[in-house]
């Protein structure tokens, strides 16, 4: 399912409060559209491939095409966690490197967002909440995800630095309003070897970990609120 709708939203610490509780199976996975000189987006392909394949018959899976524009990417992430408080929210980006790599973001960062978006601009302050933590983590523990996830044919590395631009302003703007619940997943640009479906696959046996630990975390939770 493909989520429309860019209503602008006003920063609110009310919606973290909001959906801390959250006992929802909704995930969404985001991927972006096309920048420079990337007409077609590894990252939104393979967020297609994924949505082919599902994350089984007890998760909602939502996806969303994010522009790559500092303030529309913002709406759409706040809108995300207001309007559904998904359990989780992983979002996709795409990595130019030279090498094909498969890259856990840890966290994002609030501020050194100098690097002007596909309209020109940066955010006020060249950060992404004024006032906000410098850095916020994900409940996601991606250091255990990546020594017990494989995928077959492309390597996979742990990042705490998503790069200063659209895809850790997106990251950061998410766990912000999710409270930590939020991942990003920065996947390689399209090739003979690193085709859309490939990424899809990936993505799947990637987010079915992270969804583990998720109801790790919830049957923990639960035993100690009794």
């Amino acid at each position: 399912m493909i989520l429309l709708g860019t209503e602008r939203q006003e920063d609110s610490t009310f919606w973290r409060r909001d959906i801390m509780d959250s006992n929802s199976n909704t995930v969404v996975v985001t991927g972006f559209g096309p920048f420079r000189q990337y007409l077609v987006n590894s990252s939104w392909e393979a967020v297609k491939e994924l949505s082919k394949r599902g994350l089984g018959e007890n998760i909602d899976l939502r996806i969303m095409q994010l522009p790559v524009v500092y303030q529309k990417a913002k709406e759409q992430v706040c809108k995300i966690w207001t309007t559904l408080q998904p359990l989780l929210t992983v979002h996709v980006g795409l990595a130019s490197s030279t090498t094909a790599l498969i890259i856990l973001e840890q966290c994002g960062k609030n501020k050194g967002y100098q690097e002007r978006d596909a309209r020109g601009f940066h955010p006020e302050g060249a950060c992404c909440v004024l006032d906000g933590p410098e850095k916020i983590e994900s409940t996601i523990n991606m250091k255990t995800l990546w020594k017990n996830v494989s995928v077959e044919g492309i390597d996979i590395i742990l990042s705490r630095d998503a790069g200063r631009y659209i895809c850790d302003y997106t990251y950061y703007t998410s766990l912000y309003y999710g409270n930590g619940r939020a991942a990003f997943i920065h996947v390689p640009p399209l090739s003979e070897s690193v085709t859309a479906e490939f990424l899809g696959k990936a993505l799947q046996t990637i987010i079915l970990a992270m969804l583990e630990q998720c109801g790790e975390q919830r049957e923990m939770d639960h035993r100690g609120k009794k």
